[in-house]
Order: C-alpha cells, then structure tokens, then sequence
C-alpha cells in the first residue's frame, strides 16, 4: 500500500487547528450556503483538531466576515506599481496609424 506517514499527515491535520467558520443558524438540515440568508445570524466555530467548537457569534454575514478575515478590512499600505511609460517606436502588437 502506498500509505503516507503518520507525521505527514498529523502535519497537515495541526496546520487546520484554530481555522474559524460561520455556520448560518436557520432551520433545516445542516449548513447551507452563506449567501442564501445574508440577514440570518452565524455561529462561529473553531476546529480544535477533533471537532467544531463554538467560538462566537455574528448578527449577520457582514459581521461574520469581519471576525472571519480581519487582514481584509485593513487598508492597503504599499501604493500600486506604475507601468513604465512605452518607448517610442510602433512595436510588435500596437496598432498602426492610418496612412502608414
């Protein structure tokens, strides 16, 4: 058998402890979709490595995603990079001028 190591894969299993998720609490069978019911509150939960545990709650999707991904609320602190400005010259892919 092509089994892979017990380290390796306890690796990757500890790599997921302490990752969050919103679970919409509405009634049925299990999570649905977060897009369905934006307005509906989210249990947040913490996987410990066995199980889902409870960690917090949001009144709503918006407030889930801020406790989700807080990096992304932050602004960006390095400015965009500028294209260099194109040299003189017609250059393999620019259009021609008419006439020419």
């Amino acid at each position: 058998m092509d089994d892979e190591p017990l380290s390796e894969w306890a690796e990757r299993r500890d790599a997921k402890i302490g990752r969050l998720r919103a679970v919409p609490l509405t009634p049925g069978d299990g999570p649905k979709g977060t897009h369905l019911n934006p307005e509906s509150p989210r249990a947040i939960q913490r996987w410990n490595g066995y199980v889902w545990e409870p960690h917090g709650f949001a009144a709503n999707l918006a407030e889930a995603k801020r406790i989700l991904y807080p990096d992304a609320q932050k602004p960006a602190t390095m400015p965009s990079p500028q294209q260099p400005p194109l040299r003189a010259g017609r250059g393999r892919h620019r259009k021609t001028r008419q006439g020419e």
